[in-house]
């Protein structure tokens, strides 16, 4: 089964769903079994160093051969160098967590790539497609990870309205009744986060899965301790430690943890130090903002990669409490590609009555 809109005919995939691309989560083996369902499948590269970004190019080539997209941080030193490893891997679309520069889309548009950036805001989509986004992703307050204040019902038909690319959905989706709502807003297709964290092939380990599939809608919250944005996720005991540390024990914290990541990435002090003057200019970062960004990634790491609940950050939309099962990607878009068409067929015949 197969759905035809602007943003498939615009990719060349098959379904209108996106794997989004979620640090430790999105790896070549969740993103290509995600685009050889029919989908397209974003591998989450801005918590690689260039050489695992690479190797991440090589073996997503060697395992798919279906279109595909890179995630990258816009702020990244060696952005660049990271252009140049997508073009030079033949990656059919470049996805960004933070606007890109209009810089950066022009070599990679220049290059055949399709940009289509993030965004949670109206100005946001309309200042991308300025610059030539192919089409934009669009997340509403109940999506996971980094989000806004909006709700998905009302961001998603204020940008539809206001720009001329295809516009896909975030924020909310597990299933083709939501595939069916974000067409009716005008939307090209939906992309999901949670929902394809908890599939088969997703390599956060079996016992962390399990636990997401305990918790409910409102098991979640948004907080700004985690990196200094607002972030949706899992409420536990270490996000609770997190909002109760005071100045000092929250920067001595942080500062270990992001050695740790220094030894993990294998980035220099002086990257990573590059990499927070940048945040702090772009965000104007106090310097707590600025540890507590460099340690992000130790916390993400902690409960995706280690299973370690205790110490991690669970990043996770609302839609967690919706969800009841671990499915191959396959089976998971065939069933939203079905159940969408069961809700269009029964549209159908209301409007005949």
């Amino acid at each position: 089964m197969s759905m035809s809109t602007a943003f498939t005919d615009l990719v060349g995939v098959r379904a209108p769903i996106v794997c989004t691309g979620m640090g430790f989560v999105s790896d070549p083996v969740l993103a290509a079994a995600a685009s050889n369902a029919g989908g397209l499948g974003i591998v989450a590269a801005a918590m690689m160093n260039l050489a695992e970004l690479e190797s991440a190019v090589v073996k997503m080539n060697e395992i798919t051969n279906r279109p595909y997209g890179v995630n990258l941080r816009s702020d990244a030193p060696d952005l660049h160098d990271r252009a140049r490893v997508m073009i030079d891997g033949g990656v059919r679309v470049a996805s960004f967590a933070l606007a890109p520069s209009p810089e950066i889309m022009a070599v990679l548009k220049e290059a055949g790539l399709i940009c289509i950036p993030s965004v949670g805001a109206r100005r946001h989509a309309e200042k991308v497609a300025s610059w030539g986004a192919d089409a934009v992703i669009v997340q509403g307050g109940e999506g996971g990870g980094h989000t806004g204040a909006v709700p998905t019902s009302l961001l998603l038909p204020q940008i539809v309205d206001s720009v001329d690319i295809p516009v896909v959905a975030a924020g909310g989706y597990f299933d083709g009744r939501g595939l069916v709502s974000a067409l009716s807003y005008g939307a090209a297709g939906i992309a999901m986060g949670t929902r394809f964290l908890l599939t088969e092939e997703s390599p956060v380990p079996e016992a962390m899965k399990r636990r997401y599939l305990e918790f409910g809608v409102t098991d979640t919250v948004v907080t700004s301790e985690v990196d200094g944005h607002p972030h949706r996720v899992i409420r536990n005991t270490m996000v609770a430690e997190l909002e109760r540390q005071g100045l000092v024990s929250g920067l001595r914290g942080a500062a270990t943890n992001a050695a740790a990541f220094k030894k993990l990435s294998g980035d220099t002090w002086t990257k990573m130090i590059r990499q927070g003057l940048a945040l702090r200019r772009e965000h104007s970062y106090t310097p707590r903002q600025v540890v507590m960004a460099a340690n992000a990634p130790m916390l993400c790491r902690a409960a995706m990669v280690e299973g370690r609940e205790d110490i991690g950050v669970m990043s996770s939309g609302q839609v967690v409490g919706l969800i009841d099962d671990l499915p191959t990607c396959q089976k998971l878009i065939d069933r939203v590609l079905h159940e969408a068409n069961e809700v269009l067929v029964r549209l159908e015949k209301v409007s005949d009555r």
